[in-house]
Order: C-alpha cells, then structure tokens, then sequence
C-alpha cells in the first residue's frame, strides 16, 4: 500500500519530509508484524531483542548496563524486560563477583531453546514480508545509515 493510502494524505513539504514519514510509518508496521509472529512463542519484541543480545553473548553473562547499550529501542526498561524473563525461567540473574552493585544476566537452556525457535520465526516473516531482493536491501541500508550520519 503506498504511504498517501495508508496515512490518508499527500501534503508533505517535500520528498525528505515524505521520506521521513514513510520511514516512520513502516517501522511501525514492521514491529506490528514482528510482534504478532512473536506472540505464538509468547514474547514482546523487546524481550526478544534481549534474548537475542544475551544469545550473542552465550554462555557468558552480560550486566544490565551493557543489555540496555545493545538495544535496538534505547527506551526500553530493560530490567522490567528482564524481570518478565525471570518469572518465565529464560534467564538467570546473578551477582557480579567483583561489583556487588553489578547484576549479571544469563540465559537458561528455556531461553537459549526460546529465542532459537523466537529466530526461525522472526527469519520466516521478514522473508515473507521484506519485498526486497538483496541488491535493494543494500541500497535500504546504506541510505539509512547515510541518513543517522548526522548523530
């Protein structure tokens, strides 16, 4: 569906301005998508975003700090998304040996068996719903990293 459909207008002040909303707009309806295939394996895009951080990390621990760096939605609360992980038994916490103020997270054989099956469906529905070949999707990427040069 092209932008000026699904937002119901075509006033932008020029085609940066377009650009940007068009950005926004199908970001948002990426993380609808995502988040609705998660929901089979019971778990919110930031969590998965966690589980994903630790799974790169594995087996070794990673304090909070260092979790809430690597997230893709600096936003997020990340020891609240933890904390959810806990009840379900995905990860572990513990306390650093050298800094006792220092939580240490881990994942459990539950989260890294989670997040596995969390990936084929994540990897299935950006297949299905990325209608770009790889050449394209270069060319995507490139432009938004020229565009966050401004940071």
């Amino acid at each position: 569906m092209k932008l000026e459909e699904a937002i119901k207008s075509n006033r932008f002040a020029d085609e940066r301005h377009k650009a940007l909303i068009n950005l926004m707009y199908t970001s948002y309806w990426l993380k609808t998508h995502l988040s609705t295939a998660l929901k089979q394996n019971g778990l919110t895009i930031e969590q998965f975003n966690v589980l994903r951080i630790l799974k790169g990390k594995h087996p070794e621990q990673l304090c909070v700090k260092d979790i809430g760096s690597r997230m893709i939605e600096k936003s997020s609360n990340v020891p609240r998304i933890i904390d959810r992980l806990l009840v379900k038994k995905l990860v572990k916490r513990t306390t650093s040996k050298e800094d006792k103020r220092e939580t240490l997270i881990s994942l459990t054989d539950k989260g890294v068996k989670q997040v596995e099956d969390a990936n084929i469906v994540i990897n299935s529905k950006q297949t299905e719903i990325i209608g770009l070949n790889e050449e394209d999707a270069l060319l995507l990427h490139e432009l938004m990293e020229k565009m966050r040069m401004v940071d």
